[in-house]
């Protein structure tokens, strides 16, 4: 028999045998900007990863990270996440990293224009989102938003509350 055809248990060559499972592509939250959605009219998102050390990733797959009053700055031509708070790893040594630096985006070059572009148009900035886990892989939601003032924000709630009510009257009448 050849070499690549060597047969597993039950007979099947490996080639033939059905995967066990689908591939994941699921997505496991390790941190959401609540805020932002309630701050910031959201108009775009884009997905990208972080430069993080050893000490950041695990301490972020143990959710010790913070969103709150980040932001995604671009300085040159490189993106940054500014403000977030990855908090020291319990069982790192002097080698733990500083909770607040800046944290370098991996986005691709004519995404970094598009984000150079679109924030310096009056009133729009971006935010990240969440920082979620990814087949192994540590990604943030980053949105490109406009700042909402204080009369829109009343206005979402209204709506909010408007359907919700709405959303129980249906499920209640039927």
């Amino acid at each position: 028999m050849p070499q690549g055809r060597r047969l597993a248990a039950g007979g099947l060559r490996y080639a033939d045998r059905p995967m066990s499972r689908p591939p994941k592509e699921e997505r496991r939250i390790l941190a959401s900007n609540r805020r932002a959605r309630h701050d910031y009219d959201v108009l775009e998102t884009f997905e990208a990863g972080l430069e993080l050390t050893g000490t950041e990733v695990k301490s972020a797959r143990a959710g010790k990270i913070q969103l709150k009053d980040s932001y995604v700055e671009v300085r040159g031509a490189q993106a940054w996440l500014v403000g977030a708070h990855i908090s020291a790893y319990s069982h790192g040594t002097h080698t733990n990293h500083d909770p607040d630096r800046d944290r370098r985006v991996l986005l691709h070059r004519r995404e970094i224009d598009r984000l150079m572009g679109r924030t310096q148009i009056q009133g729009q900035t971006a935010v990240p989102l969440a920082v979620y886990l990814k087949a192994n892989w540590i990604k943030v939601e980053i949105a490109l938003a406009k700042g909402r003032r204080l009369h829109d924000k009343r206005q979402a709630a209204r709506e909010r509350i408007a359907d919700r009510e709405a959303d129980e009257a249906i499920r209640g009448g039927g």
